[in-house]
């Protein structure tokens, strides 16, 4: 239990710059609680015990904003940054290492059976208000900015933006930073409303010299 907290702790300092001291950490950060709360719901669901598993989630989600069915299955030191409005579904699986921001929900897509959530890799960052949906797979070091909807599977080394989710830019076989930045992620719409308008320019010159000629013409 104790290695558990002290791995939990290491990860928010290497996820997050403004943790200060173990103690902050401790009380005050909502994304620890929640991980911590979800490990012992999980054994208890694992063990036999779904009603009190359940009952577990539910006080982590009253404390900390953050709802984790305990059937859920979260790797080693995964770092939920801020966390309110996470949602976890019940055959969700979360590999090691991922960065999950506040607002993302890994869902299903109906009342199907089975497995019905997706699968996140290793190593993977899913940024602010994210909606990951029904039983698909998201590769390891992938990167969904904020506000996608990914609704279909995801190779590895990819970054995914829009809605729905589109592979925009893939990394394959690099390390990059274990962070989003958001300020340089590509935008598929504003690129196509850019080159739709020029080529409504091209197209209205070209327009404006048959007018000439035609002009001259009748000249």
């Amino acid at each position: 239990m104790f290695q558990a907290i002290r791995e939990q702790i290491d990860t928010v300092f290497h996820g997050d710059p403004a943790a200060k001291s173990a103690l902050e950490i401790f009380f005050c950060y909502p994304g620890f609680h929640a991980i911590l709360l979800h490990r012992a719901a999980h054994r208890m669901h694992l063990a036999g015990f779904p009603l009190l598993a359940r009952i577990v989630s539910q006080f982590n989600r009253s404390v900390t904003g953050i709802e984790i069915h305990p059937g859920a299955t979260i790797g080693r030191r995964c770092f939920i940054d801020h966390g309110m409005g996470v949602v976890i579904g019940e055959t969700a699986e979360i590999g090691d290492d991922a960065l999950l921001y506040q607002g993302v929900t890994l869902g299903g897509t109906g009342k199907e059976k089975g497995k019905r959530h997706p699968t996140i890799g290793n190593n993977v960052v899913i940024g602010t208000g994210a909606k990951i949906l029904g039983n698909i797979a998201i590769g390891n070091h992938t990167k969904i900015g904020a506000g996608s909807v990914v609704i279909r599977s995801v190779p590895d080394y990819s970054t995914v933006v829009g809605v729905p989710g589109r592979v925009v830019r893939t990394r394959e076989g690099t390390d990059d930073a274990d962070y989003l930045e958001h300020g340089t992620l590509p935008d598929p719409e504003g690129q196509l409303i850019d080159d739709l308008t020029k080529r409504i320019e091209q197209l209205e010159a070209q327009i404006k010299l048959l007018a000439e000629d035609r002009l001259a013409e009748r000249r």
